[in-house]
């Protein structure tokens, strides 16, 4: 997914907003099921951020297209890891993380559905 760095997500010297990457993560991941004509949330089902591990390594610029990868790194029962990138447009990498999402049904931890499964099959992505 590419995302253009906008004079919002920068600070007075044109430097992009560490905070900022979370967000392009979490839109690039809600952007793998809208893509498909799906939703992220199926009924009362959905998932909910349990645990990042994130690196910076370096700031993208006003004005720099970014582009996001994203892949599933392991299933379990009911949580799953994805592992996203970004990188300028140089391709040089910016920043990555692991993210350790929880399937829940309403407001309770749940196994997760299979059409969750099928559809973030990494043949998919």
């Amino acid at each position: 997914m590419k995302i253009r760095i906008y004079y919002e997500d920068v600070d007075a010297g044109g430097i992009c907003y560490h905070s900022k990457y979370l967000n392009f993560c979490e839109r690039a991941r809600s952007e793998l099921f809208f893509s498909q004509g799906s939703s992220p949330i199926q009924g009362e089902y959905h998932f909910v951020v349990k645990h990042i591990d994130a690196d910076f390594m370096a700031s993208a610029l006003f004005g720099d297209t970014v582009t996001v990868h994203t892949s599933v790194a392991e299933f379990k029962k009911a949580s799953l890891i994805m592992f996203q990138e970004i990188v300028n447009q140089e391709g040089k990498l910016l920043f990555r993380m692991h993210v350790t999402l929880a399937c829940m049904k309403g407001n309770r931890v749940s196994k997760i559905l299979e059409s969750y499964k099928a559809f973030l099959n990494p043949e998919h992505l």
